[in-house]
């Protein structure tokens, strides 16, 4: 959990069965990872929680609106050294959300393929699919 410390930003894993939402990002120059895979999260404003940040995030991005109380996983991973660190989260997304999405302005589209093939994706933000990786292979009670 959350214990009040400075972070950068946040990334939220959203889980419908065994597919995960993700968008393909703008291709801009000087965009960190431009075209790659990306899942809804991104900076930390103001006094955020990361449950905060990602929630934004995914209202901004994709027009959802979720509860807070389905996020069922939460972790911190250290940036390069020196770096703020950023969270990563995990929520379960029901089938009921998709007819509500609502793609934003930033990325080019969104897609929700299995996530063994987001996994393998050859294009995709590699950090993000090494938490996700790290994630799956928990134990679960």
């Amino acid at each position: 959990m959350w214990d009040g410390s400075d972070f950068h930003g946040a990334k939220i894993a959203l889980l419908l069965a065994d597919r995960i939402l993700i968008y393909k990002r703008d291709s801009f120059p000087g965009l960190p990872f431009p075209g790659c895979w990306d899942l809804p999260g991104g900076g930390r404003e103001g006094g955020e929680s990361p449950q905060d940040c990602a929630l934004r995030e995914v209202h901004e991005e994709f027009g959802l609106t979720l509860d807070p109380a389905t996020i069922c996983h939460q972790r911190s991973y250290a940036a390069t050294p020196g770096a703020r660190p950023a969270w990563f989260l995990v929520a379960p997304l029901a089938e009921s959300h998709l007819p509500l999405i609502r793609f934003g302005s930033e990325g080019e589209r969104w897609d929700i393929p299995p996530i063994a093939t987001y996994l393998a994706l050859p294009d995709a933000i590699p950090a993000h699919q090494s938490r996700l990786r790290d994630w799956l292979a928990r134990p679960r009670a």
